[in-house]
């Protein structure tokens, strides 16, 4: 019998009238059932951080770090019991779900000690002008109410922890949305935080069926912040559901990899490949295209398809590197943008193999802008190769994405990279290395379809609270 979790509301773990039964991807098996709740459960979510806010956001940031630092420490104890589930969930390799919840240890321990060391300040009008020299400003920073923090299915505990660590520390209340796929292994992350001995109502889960509380929770009036990763497609849907409050949106990307004649190209192959591939492509950091002077991409290519055929091919429990999609749907797709660039003239670089919901890595060469493959996110390991003339001509590819998250720019020649990268419309450009989110100590962001707000530890605390300024006059008469 698989067990039934339940969600963690005001203190306490509580059950719904309905529930959603959640399976492995790669086998199909049941793996557990997680409440669905209703509009009156997650009215009573809301209703219970709204009440626990004034006694948080009273704690100093010292406070709040010991409670994030506990958490932190039972992820680290707990991170292979998570990381075991998470695999199953989500096809994930083992190691690598693993090292995600490590990694969100990492992020939420970081959050303690970055929180502690954010300063208000003082200001003084005469550095404005003569006639306000008496003006004095308290700068300080307030946490902005309840968060509303929703998680992907392909990082559901690293990008929850991401959100809820920043806005704790910042004195924020918690309304915490796992994916579907990925709901058990949110409920699993909620259990650290509890443990951890957070005051009631001041961190809780919601889980449920986004047809019927999707829109519920982001229109909710309680909720004063959204803070979202997903496809860019509910993400300009909750953009308008939000009206005037303020959203981090973390979307969708198509990055591409410019690869110029002088590029080091063993260290660019090795790069492109695990940045194409890893966790099957199913990353919005991934390589995406592959934007390559013509004159070096046969060698270019020769190099790539010797690391490809290396990958592993399995199930995430053998620690593949290449596990089947998250759903029949989502290998649909992929194999889709496939047919359909062969059909205009791509050429498959490997034979098309399919088993269920894995499919092979598949390399394309001779793709061109007329096809899907070239604009479109597969998420999904296929790595299309773009060829071009000119470092002009990538730089004009990459920027007539609807997507702007990230590129890498490949070349021997810092300061023409530097160049490059100083035209390309995306939030972060890799020099020489692979397209990535971390450290998480950086800002991360996207722009156009690919997202709003900065990400990165001291940046998602400072998004998620706002500013205050308390403005008096000094009298300086002493009599």
């Amino acid at each position: 019998m698989t067990e039934h979790y339940l969600n963690y509301v005001n203190g306490e773990w509580r059950d719904s009238a309905d529930a959603i039964e959640i399976f492995e991807p790669a086998t199909g098996k049941s793996l557990g059932t997680v409440p669905a709740m209703s509009h009156e459960d997650v009215d009573y979510v809301m209703d219970s951080a709204k009440k626990a806010l004034p006694a948080w956001r009273a704690l100093s940031y010292v406070e709040r770090a010991q409670y994030l630092q506990k958490a932190a420490d039972i992820l680290y104890r707990d991170a292979e019991k998570i990381g075991s589930v998470l695999s199953k969930e989500i096809a994930k390799g083992l190691k690598s779900s693993i090292g995600e919840v490590t990694r969100t240890a990492e992020i939420v321990e970081y959050t303690a000690k970055v929180g502690v060391t954010l300063d208000g300040e003082v200001m003084e009008g005469g550095n404005f002008e003569a006639a306000s020299k008496n003006k004095i400003a308290v700068v300080r920073r307030e946490p902005v109410g309840l968060v509303l923090a929703i998680s992907p299915f392909n990082y559901p505990v690293n990008l929850a922890g991401s959100k809820i660590a920043p806005a704790l520390m910042g004195g924020n209340v918690v309304a915490f949305k796992p994916p579907t796929q990925g709901s058990i292994s949110g409920l699993l992350l909620a259990k650290a935080f509890a443990e951890a001995g957070l005051p009631a109502g001041v961190f809780n889960t919601i889980t449920g069926r986004g047809r019927v509380i999707g829109d519920y929770i982001v229109e909710h009036p309680a909720v004063n912040f959204i803070n979202f990763t997903g496809s860019s497609a509910v993400g300009k849907n909750i953009g308008k559901l939000a009206g005037m409050r303020p959203i981090m949106l973390e979307l969708g990307g198509k990055d591409a990899a410019i690869v110029l004649e002088d590029a080091d190209l063993d260290l660019t192959a090795k790069n492109i490949v695990a940045g194409a591939f890893g966790y099957s492509g199913q990353r919005c950091t991934a390589v995406k295209r592959v934007l390559v002077m013509d004159s070096v991409a046969d060698e270019l290519i020769e190099k790539v398809n010797a690391l490809v055929k290396d990958l592993k091919v399995g199930m995430p429990e053998d620690d593949a590197d290449i596990t089947p999609l998250i759903d029949t749907k989502s290998a649909d797709y992929v194999q889709g943008l496939i047919e359909e660039a062969e059909e205009k003239g791509a050429k498959p670089l490997f034979d098309f193999k399919r088993e269920g919901n894995l499919i092979y890595p598949m390399v394309m060469d001779q793709v061109t802008t007329d096809m899907r493959l070239a604009w479109e996110e597969p998420f999904g390991p296929v790595l299309p190769f773009i060829r071009v003339k000119s470092a002009d001509e990538a730089v004009k590819i990459a920027n007539e994405s609807e997507y702007g998250l990230q590129s890498s720019v490949f070349s021997r020649n810092f300061e023409r990279a530097f160049a490059i990268a100083g035209k390309l419309e995306v939030g972060t450009v890799h020099i020489n290395n692979k397209t990535q989110r971390g450290p998480d100590n950086f800002p991360f962001l996207g722009v156009k379809s690919s997202g709003a707000g900065v990400q990165g530890v001291k940046y998602s605390i400072q998004a998620m609270t706002r500013v205050k300024s308390v403005v008096f006059n000094i009298n300086d008469n002493i009599d």
